[in-house]
């Protein structure tokens, strides 16, 4: 684990007003309705191999999936790591055997688990296996949340959203609009689904209604609820986005010339972990508002 240097979180701070300025966000009346809320830095940790997803972990920490290598290679050597609150490895191959793990979620005490074509199950616990359920014509699922008591994983290839429930899966959402369908966010009666073809933000009802809530991150990425109204979205190639109830969006953090990508971002609280694909690290930061 390492910490930011002053300097660098002056740096950010710094570039995200300066940005914000440029673009315009804060200078219009929509944007304005609504405080935009700044990333202060916490902690980074490192030795990850092509980080992924996040989920909690029982105990107050993350697992953290690494794909290790291709993102579509059956090859058995991906795995699942154990973080703690404080950016602390606690077990760096929780799970191993996989074969490119992306996102996660933990519901009843199990940890599911998207595996290219397959989800599988594993004792949140413990790590011991509780199964696997291979989604019919899958080509790339990719994240996962829990809502309405079943759990729901995107299908980045085929643009189309499945349930899973009774140990069986079931085609919930499929919709042109779609396109490269990527984050997952269950809250309340309303799903959460970033877009990486659009760059777009989508409330899900129910019933599969869409309904677009801002849009223009292209290769969006991880969803966060920011404490206080509004939402956190990231870029995967770098960017991490604020996105206000108005549909005005806001880039905070843009790190595409480090090549330091943003993937799964998750909110718990008001803390943001981020998984980086490169340079093989997760970060820490604190909303502040």
């Amino acid at each position: 684990m390492r910490f930011f240097p002053l300097a660098l979180i002056i740096l950010i701070s710094a570039c995200s007003a300066q940005e914000a300025a440029e673009d315009g966000a804060s200078s219009t009346p929509a944007a304005t309705e609504m405080a935009i809320p700044q990333l202060e830095p916490l902690w980074i940790a490192d030795g990850f191999s092509a980080p992924e997803g996040v989920a909690k972990a029982p105990g107050g920490g993350f697992f953290i999936s690494n794909v290790v290598g291709d993102a579509t290679a059956k090859d058995g050597e991906g795995w699942i790591s154990i973080l703690s609150a404080e950016g602390v490895v606690t077990n760096s191959r929780f799970i191993e055997g996989l074969d490119a793990p992306k996102g996660m979620v933990v519901l009843e005490g199990l940890l599911y688990v998207t595996d290219i074509d397959t989800v599988r199950i594993f004792d949140a616990e413990t790590g011991d296996a509780r199964g696997e359920i291979t989604i019919d014509g899958a080509v790339f699922l990719n994240d996962a949340t829990a809502w309405q008591g079943a759990v729901y994983v995107s299908d980045s290839g085929m643009a189309r959203i499945s349930r899973i429930a009774d140990g069986a899966a079931t085609i919930w959402l499929a919709d042109e609009k779609l396109g490269g369908v990527n984050g997952l966010l269950g809250d309340g009666d309303t799903m959460l689904v970033s877009t990486m073809e659009t760059g777009s933000l989508f409330a899900v009802d129910t019933n599969g209604a869409l309904t677009e809530i801002a849009t223009g991150m292209i290769n969006a990425d991880g969803i966060g609820v920011v404490p206080g109204g509004g939402w956190l979205v990231s870029s995967w190639p770098g960017e991490i986005h604020f996105a206000a109830p108005n549909g005005e969006t806001t880039q905070l953090l843009d790190m595409r010339n480090e090549e330091t990508y943003q993937n799964d971002l998750s909110v718990f609280g008001d803390v943001v972990i981020v998984p980086n694909w490169l340079p093989g690290t997760v970060t820490a930061w604190r909303i502040v508002r």
